[in-house]
């Protein structure tokens, strides 16, 4: 049985809660859902823009995964969380460029999307990843 290796990193947002930023066992890596915080400022960025804030939670959990060792070509699965169906067209429009940018293999991530609330009102998206490493 493998052990689990927490990833912690002052690249992405401090974990605000009783979970870690990723957990690796085995070849496997979760990266806990990220929000839109500025890992500089610990503050929300890009109120009311969920353009803004989908492209900072994914540079959030690209910066864990790089600090686990992994990159955005091992994610597997991305879940992505909004608070609005309305804001999909755009979520998915900067989703795609950052794929394109760290995919190289063009093997795209499996990925769901759902429609929620989520933990703090100026949230607007929400994404985790799993990672299969080597």
């Amino acid at each position: 049985m493998t052990d689990k290796t927490v990833v912690l990193t002052d690249d992405a947002p401090a974990p605000a809660h009783v979970f870690s930023q990723g957990v690796k066992k085995g070849n496997m890596f979760q990266v806990s859902g990220q929000g839109a915080v500025d890992p500089a400022s610990n503050e929300y960025i890009g109120t009311g823009d969920v353009r803004a804030q989908t492209r900072r939670t994914l540079e959030n959990v690209k910066a864990i995964l790089d600090a686990g060792g992994s990159s955005v070509e091992d994610v597997i699965m991305f879940r992505v969380y909004l608070t609005t169906r309305d804001d999909f067209p755009a979520m998915n429009e900067v989703y795609g460029e950052f794929i394109r940018e760290n995919v190289p293999s063009g093997a795209l991530p499996s990925r769901t999307t759902v429609f929620v609330d989520l933990p703090h009102e100026v949230m607007l998206v929400e994404i985790d990843a799993l990672a299969v490493t080597s």
